[in-house]
C-alpha cells in the first residue's frame, strides 16, 4: 500500500526520463534543472516522445502554445483541441493525457511554482492565474497582437534558455512572469465580473473534491466541509458546470485510478482501496460506467500500446 507515494506525480525530470526519448535535439534539455523549469520547441518535443501518454500527473505546470497545426489533450475528464494562437494548460497535479501528437509548431513549456515566486511574483500571484488552477479554464485564445506578443516572449525564453539553462534564472522567471500576465489578459475566464457566490462556491468545491478525494466520497461529505446543505451543493454545481457534484466524485475518482492502473502494478482491488473504495465489484462497475472498459482491460490496453 505505500507504493501509492511513489506514483502521486511525474517531476518535470522524470517525466522527460519516463517519455521522450534521449538524444538531440533533446540532450540540451535534460541538462539542465527541469525540476523548475524547461521549454522546448512543440516540434523537437513530439519528434522524441513514447506515445501514448497514459492518464499521468506531474508536480510542474505544462504549457503549450501553438503557432501551427493542431493538439489534442486530455485535462482532467475533458478532452481539448487547440489550434494556432492558443494555448493549453496542465496544472501541476492533474490529470493529462494524449494518444498521438499530430504535425504541429510551438512551444512547450513547464515551471514549477517555486520559479515563479523565487524573486519576482507575490507569493500569492499564482493564485490570480485561474488558468493554473485545477477547476479554471486551461484553454486560451490569444488574438492579434497579443499572440505577436506571447510569440516573441517564448522565442526569447526558449532562447535565454537554449544558450544559458538555469544558470542565469532572472531573465528566465522575468519572461515567464510576464508571458503569464499577458495571458491572463486574454483569458476567457470562467469568472463573471465580479464572480457570483454560485461560481464561487462551485470553484470550492472542485478545489476540496481534488484535496479530499481518497477520503470522501459523499455528496454530503463535501456540503460538511463548505456549511451548506448537500441539496444546495447539487443545485448550484449542477447549474454552474453542466455536472452534478456526485458526477464530479466518481469521474475524479476513475481519473486517480487510471493513473494508479498505467504506474503500479498493484491488483485491482488494492488500486480500489487505495482510492478510498472496498468494494473491488462497485469499483469495477464504477470503472467501467465511465471509462467503458474495465480496470484490467483499460491497463491491458496500456500494455499493449
Amino acid at each position: 500500500m505505500k507504493e501509492i507515494n511513489r506514483v502521486n506525480s511525474f517531476s518535470g525530470e522524470s517525466f522527460l526520463e519516463r517519455y521522450v526519448q534521449p538524444g538531440s535535439p533533446t540532450n540540451w534539455v535534460l541538462n539542465a534543472d527541469v525540476s523548475r523549469f524547461f521549454i522546448v520547441p512543440l516540434e523537437a518535443m513530439s519528434q522524441r516522445m513514447t506515445l501514448p501518454i497514459p492518464p499521468t500527473r506531474i508536480t510542474n505546470h505544462l504549457m503549450l502554445f501553438l503557432e501551427e497545426g493542431q493538439a489534442l489533450m486530455q485535462v482532467g475528464s475533458q478532452a481539448y483541441q487547440i489550434r494556432p494562437h492558443q494555448c493549453l494548460f496542465v496544472p501541476a497535479g492533474q490529470v493529462f493525457s494524449f494518444d498521438q501528437v499530430e504535425p504541429n509548431r510551438g512551444y512547450l513549456c513547464n515551471f514549477h511554482n517555486d520559479f515563479i515566486i523565487d524573486r519576482f511574483a507575490r507569493p500569492d500571484f499564482l493564485n490570480e492565474l485561474e488558468f493554473l488552477q485545477v477547476w479554471g479554464n486551461p484553454h486560451v485564445r490569444v488574438d492579434g497582437s497579443t499572440s505577436q506578443f506571447v510569440t516573441h516572449l517564448l522565442s526569447r525564453l526558449l532562447h535565454h534558455y537554449t544558450a544559458d539553462g538555469l544558470t542565469q534564472p532572472d531573465r528566465i522567471q522575468a519572461g515567464l512572469i510576464t508571458l503569464l500576465c499577458e495571458i491572463k489578459q486574454a483569458h476567457q475566464s470562467l469568472l463573471t465580473s465580479p464572480p457570483t457566490q454560485a461560481l464561487l462556491l462551485t470553484n470550492q468545491f472542485i478545489d476540496r473534491l481534488f484535496t479530499y478525494l481518497r477520503t470522501y466520497h459523499l455528496v454530503s461529505d463535501y456540503a460538511t466541509l463548505l456549511s451548506i446543505s448537500p441539496n444546495h451543493l447539487n443545485k448550484v454545481v449542477k447549474a454552474t458546470t453542466g455536472k452534478s457534484p456526485s458526477q464530479w466524485i466518481d469521474e475524479a475518482l476513475v481519473l486517480e485510478a487510471k493513473v494508479l492502473l498505467h504506474q503500479t502494478q498493484l491488483p485491482v482491488s488494492e488500486i480500489a482501496a487505495l482510492v478510498g473504495i472496498f468494494d473491488p465489484s462497485y469499483f469495477s462497475r464504477l470503472f467501467k460506467k465511465h471509462a467503458g472498459v474495465t480496470p484490467l482491460a483499460f491497463r491491458s490496453m496500456i500494455e499493449t500500446s
